[in-house]
């Protein structure tokens, strides 16, 4: 078997190309893949379809690739600590596809499993529901929404063995296990990368039949998003 790691975050994205759609891992600032995108805007590929829960803020995670216009689509839940994903938006530079967030987590779950759609009580009478199919089920009214799954999926994870099996710390597991599913390639940048046998099989997240290419991230700058200190 071939090996799955590789040196960088450049390397581990050959065959990003232009237009494709990317699912990145992430919640806020929290257990995002930092490297890759990074690496994204030195690559320069443009008219990206990015799913992701938000976009970073103006200067970090996928605000970069907002900053240098390489996102054509953002499919997210919550994107208010973002004034340029605002202004693009309302000028008409950034298409956006607004998801409730449990929805958007079950999105990838079900692209993940080959699960072609399912259907929700989530957005029923709203402008989420317009254009799609309603189905009653039980006399309640349900929305069908359709999996998800990328050309790439963009990862972030704690510790990693050389064969893609992964521990996600706390909160930073937020979207990271869905969306290493559901890629057609799974990038994944850990903090720590050990040699196969290393970690409990207990631990282990997600199982690295998932994950196509693993490297060893560098310089994580975990920015906090909102900071809050008590007074007392």
């Amino acid at each position: 078997m071939s090996s799955k790691v590789y040196k960088d975050a450049m390397s581990a994205l050959a065959g990003v190309k232009d237009g494709m759609t990317l699912v990145v891992g992430g919640f806020g600032l929290c257990g995002i893949p930092e490297n890759c995108i990074s690496a994204l805007t030195e690559i320069g590929v443009k008219n990206l379809t990015c799913v992701s829960n938000n976009a970073g803020v103006d200067d970090f995670g996928l605000g970069l690739l907002l900053q240098k216009r390489q996102i054509k689509k953002m499919i997210s839940s919550y994107v208010g600590e973002n004034a340029l994903f605002e202004k693009l938006y309302m000028s008409g530079e950034l298409e956006v596809e607004f998801c409730p967030q449990g929805t958007l987590a079950e999105r990838i779950r079900a692209g993940g499993a080959g699960i072609p759609g399912f259907y929700t009580a989530t957005g029923v009478g709203t402008q989420i529901a317009e254009g799609k199919e309603i189905k009653n089920f039980n006399g309640r009214d349900y929305v069908l929404e359709r999996g998800i799954v990328g050309d790439f999926a963009l990862v972030k994870a704690w510790k990693g063995d050389k064969f893609g099996n992964l521990i996600f710390r706390k909160t930073a597991r937020n979207f990271n296990p869905m969306a290493a599913t559901a890629g057609k390639i799974t990038v994944v940048e850990v903090e720590e990368l050990v040699e196969v046998g290393e970690l409990d099989p207990d631990q282990i997240h997600t199982p690295g039949v998932y994950v196509q290419r693993i490297f060893q991230g560098t310089n994580y700058q975990k920015r906090i998003e909102q900071k809050t200190v008590s007074k007392g």
